[in-house]
């Protein structure tokens, strides 16, 4: 198998510049993966025709959800909440080939290779709090008081759970259970929209916002579970990190105002596994 492995996020396809750059996206090569690392857009239609179009030109495509896709927004007819609307996108990924994080990992042949992709759903638990807030209600004061508020507060409901941080807990315990019976003599590739770790908050303009960026149950998990690399997104902060001698690779588009301070025409796709063709041997983008 030759090709390479893909991976953005964040297109956040509601912005018709956004629109345009996703809508241009193309493989090297057919035998290309690609990995959408949440945060598509807010409306379920959208979110369909974006991983269906990415679908019919990639060999494989595989997504995890980022908070966007969870909302329940006053634009989109499907009015379904929490935990009902994530399984209703999972249904929807099966019906046109996409792999989510509820099926059988797949395993990358291709240059890098094997490797397990795991791509995960785990939300957060407010564990990533600003300086001087010891709990969870110390944060949200302190966010609500600076007007730095997550619209999740408003629009991610976490139905049937009690509130986001069950969610989170609940997603946590059985993607360990299953990272955990894992091939071990594979390297894992794990896929979150949310950092496992909380250092990629520490460069944010708002600290504030870090609570709504994932968990500390995560901190070890590119240690304990083997990881090559890891994708993530949600920071609109596109950059490669090491930590523990790990590949952290943030793979966002973000918004227009954000992209464009980078240049007029961004490339959404970074490079995880496979050579560029240009210069071959050398890794990643």
């Amino acid at each position: 198998m030759t090709g390479s492995l893909f991976a953005t996020s964040d297109l956040h396809v509601a912005y018709p510049d956004n629109r345009r750059i996703v809508d241009r996206i193309e493989p090297e090569s057919a035998d290309d993966w690609l990995i959408v690392a949440g945060d598509v857009g807010e409306r379920f239609a959208d979110i369909e025709a974006t991983l269906r179009l990415l679908r019919s030109r990639f060999a494989q495509v595989i997504w995890a959800p980022g908070n966007h896709e969870l909302w329940t927004h006053t634009a989109d007819p499907v009015r379904l909440r929490g935990e009902h609307r994530y399984r209703e996108l999972v249904r929807m990924c099966r019906d046109i080939g996409v792999l989510t994080p509820e099926d059988d990992y797949a395993v990358w042949h291709g240059p890098g290779g094997p490797v397990t992709i795991a791509p995960l759903f785990l939300l957060y638990d407010y564990t990533f709090r600003p300086p001087g807030a010891a709990t969870k209600e110390e944060a949200l004061r302190q966010a609500y008081a600076t007007g730095v508020v997550c619209t999740d507060e408003m629009l991610l409901h976490p139905d049937p759970y009690p509130d986001r941080e069950s969610w989170c807990h609940a997603r946590v315990a059985e993607s360990e259970r299953r990272l955990a019976a894992t091939d071990p003599a594979l390297p894992t590739l794990l896929v979150n929209h949310w950092p496992l770790v909380r250092q990629p908050t520490e460069v944010l303009w708002y600290p504030e916002f870090a609570q709504w960026c994932g968990t500390v149950l995560t901190a070890d998990w590119h240690v304990r579970f083997r990881a090559a690399a890891v994708v993530y997104g949600h920071l609109h902060i596109p950059r490669t990190t090491h930590y523990d001698g790990v590949r952290f690779e943030e793979v966002s588009l973000g918004y227009p105002r954000e992209w464009s301070k980078r240049g007029p025409a961004p490339n959404p796709l970074r490079r995880i596994f496979g050579a560029h063709p240009d210069r071959p041997g050398a890794p990643g983008q």
